[in-house]
């Protein structure tokens, strides 16, 4: 159930980016309230988590999650470059969080 939770923190920490890039483009109390609701409830997966998870491997995975799915819904998205330098580098944030995963 921990290993759900920080994903699912992960997912709500991106959700909440993209409400904050939302949030710059159309300053609605929607967006905002979408936004902050996104982080609480990443900060509060992420608290449950790391009950059960050290703190040095949930964060990095928590962390990893979200900027590499930051950078992929940027490039599906929002059209950001998806050149191979930035893939290959997103592969190695993921490999990482997988890695982190099988010796934690």
């Amino acid at each position: 159930m921990a290993w759900t939770m920080l994903i699912l923190a992960g997912v709500f920490e991106m959700l909440a980016v993209v409400m904050m890039n939302q949030w710059h483009k159309v300053k609605s109390h929607i967006n905002f309230s979408l936004m902050i609701l996104a982080f609480l409830l990443s900060f509060v997966c992420l608290a449950y988590a790391l009950s059960y998870i050290s703190m040095s491997v949930g964060y990095a995975i928590w962390t990893g999650i979200g900027a590499a799915g930051g950078a992929l819904i940027g490039i599906v998205l929002y059209k950001e470059s998806a050149n191979w330098k930035r893939v290959f580098f997103l592969l190695l944030i993921v490999g990482a969080v997988i890695g982190l995963k099988l010796v934690g």
